[in-house]
């Protein structure tokens, strides 16, 4: 399988990566409701015997047990296992040492002394300057804890920033996540994608997928209604489906093309777009297989640059 390099000099992982968001959660995803440690783990399986080694997580998807279940399954498999995690700059960590005891906790869950990637969660961080934040990340870069750093949610002003931080520590900015798929293109228009390129950051897509939308699940007409999060989204409403019905018909006409799902070409046209990597979500062996789908073939500029044209509404 192709590799993407995290950054400039980061380390190379497959280009499509596991979301274990919903690993343990109960307040958005219902954990314990259709579906628990078994399913995850053989969904962890299923992504290793797909030859998908990349998984991104956090400290506060299901308050650690999203971390505590990567770092069980890792024990048994003889894989090598990238894990991307997350520190949340809440209101009472405003020292340096917030950034070191959050990572210490976070690396015993996971059972390992190093993640590929620590990235932080969102862009405000209260009392913590960015200055004492970055130098913090820096500082573990340094003793070996982290092989990256990487931003969450940050704008292009806040990614530069960060990014010249670091640099005067000699450390690259590696990664930005954000929401990003044909239906919110925002970073285009807004100048992050054009940072990050010019910044040598790989953008990390979450929400690849739009909570499901591009899957083609949900349609004006359909009796599958969606549950958990989704019920509060307008985007799933009647009306929020017929707006996208295009979108979704031009990804079964090019899927069924190539015998694939529209959430295949979906995520392909992430793929595409260069120097990123969608990290799809995931509670089954069923849904890993369905997105490794997206792997291993390439859309052609026409039907790259039609995808673009029918999801233009999604630029701003």
């Amino acid at each position: 399988m192709t590799t993407i390099t995290l950054g400039q000099n980061g380390p190379a992982v497959t280009p499509l990566c596991i979301g274990t968001w919903a690993w343990g959660d109960k307040l958005f995803w219902n954990y314990g409701n259709g579906y628990n440690s078994e399913q995850l783990k053989e969904a962890f399986i299923a992504a290793i015997d797909a030859g998908i080694t990349f998984f991104d997580t956090a400290e506060v998807y299901g308050l650690g047990m999203s971390e505590e279940f990567l770092g069980q399954f890792m024990q048994q498999t003889s894989q090598q296992v990238q894990i991307a995690t997350k520190y949340g700059p809440a209101p009472w960590r405003f020292t340096s040492q917030s950034v070191a005891d959050a990572l210490t906790a976070s690396l015993k869950r996971l059972r390992v002394e190093q993640v590929a990637l620590y990235q932080v969660h969102w862009s405000f961080a209260f009392f913590m300057s960015q200055q004492t934040l970055m130098n913090a990340l820096a500082d573990e870069v340094k003793r070996g804890r982290i092989a990256t750093v990487g931003v969450s949610n940050y704008s292009a002003e806040q990614m530069r920033e960060a990014h010249d931080i670091l640099a005067k520590r000699g450390v690259p900015l590696a990664v930005n996540q954000v929401r990003y798929s044909l239906l919110t293109r925002q970073i285009e228009s807004n100048g992050i994608f054009a940072a990050a390129r010019e910044l040598g950051v790989t953008i990390l897509a979450y929400s690849p997928l739009a909570q499901g939308l591009l899957t083609g699940k949900y349609t004006p007409d359909s009796t599958e209604t969606p549950n958990g999060a989704r019920k509060m989204d307008s985007r799933f409403s009647k009306e929020g489906l017929q707006k996208i019905a295009p979108v979704i018909s031009l990804l079964r006409n090019i899927g069924d093309k190539y015998n694939l799902t529209p959430a295949q070409v979906a995520l392909n046209w992430l793929i595409a777009q260069g120097n990123t990597i969608p990290i799809a979500g995931v509670k089954t062996a069923q849904q890993v297989r369905q997105n490794a789908g997206a792997l291993g073939w390439q859309l052609t500029d026409d039907e790259v640059a039609e995808l673009d044209e029918v999801s233009r509404p999604w630029l701003h």
